[in-house]
């Protein structure tokens, strides 16, 4: 799905029960793009699901058991499952990017607590390292929060993006994906791109 969007493929890790794809997807691509490679995924497991039982129709039960586990797995709604992706794409359209990561990191932790709390009178080695995991996972990310919005405003600065809706913000803190921007700063107003340029030329000239 991604060669055929035209997105890089970075890398592939092949495990024994599945794999792990990166890409360099853009953090401005559409939604469209980024919903596609996203999903693209499950929609794969099914079929090679369906292509397992027909090659191995006695081991169906078991072909079954590891296929929805890994799914209902990938799919839960923590950062950064595809889930967790899925999720912060939708929560992005409605709120700036930057507070959409913070408010998927927040449900991540949320979701996390929930699944502990559902186990907890009868927790397995396996639920343990998997809350384990996650949490570090989750906290990962968080750490990354400012890094992935400076990639995200750098983005912005080093391509020319060309969106159907604007927003009039205040600060280059509050950018929302796939919407131009006119800032409001000190009574003045300026074009997204402009403003940009402003931003980085004055860090440039502090180094």
């Amino acid at each position: 799905m991604a060669l055929l969007l035209k997105v890089e493929v970075k890398k592939i890790y092949l495990y024994p029960l599945g794999g792990i794809s990166k890409f360099f997807l853009p953090l401005n691509a559409s939604y469209k793009k980024e919903f596609l490679i996203l999903i693209a995924g499950p929609i794969f497991q099914q079929i090679a699901k369906t292509l397992l039982i027909i090659i191995l129709p006695k081991e169906e039960q078991l072909i079954e058991l590891y296929h929805y586990g890994i799914l209902i797995f990938n799919l839960l709604p923590i950062y950064p499952l595809d889930g967790g992706k899925l999720m912060h794409m939708f929560i992005s359209q409605i709120t700036s990017y930057k507070i959409s990561l913070y408010i998927s990191i927040f449900i991540s932790y949320l979701v996390i607590i929930i699944i502990l709390f559902l186990n907890i009178k009868n927790l397995k080695l396996n639920i343990i390292v998997m809350i384990i995991f996650l949490i570090i996972k989750v906290y990962s990310e968080q750490n990354k929060i400012n890094y992935i919005y400076e990639k995200f405003i750098l983005e912005r600065y080093l391509n020319n993006y060309k969106f159907k809706n604007s927003k009039i913000i205040t600060n280059n803190k509050s950018f929302y994906k796939n919407k131009s921007h006119i800032i409001k700063d000190n009574n003045k107003y300026y074009l997204e791109k402009e403003y940009l340029i402003k931003k980085y030329q004055k860090n440039l000239k502090k180094r």
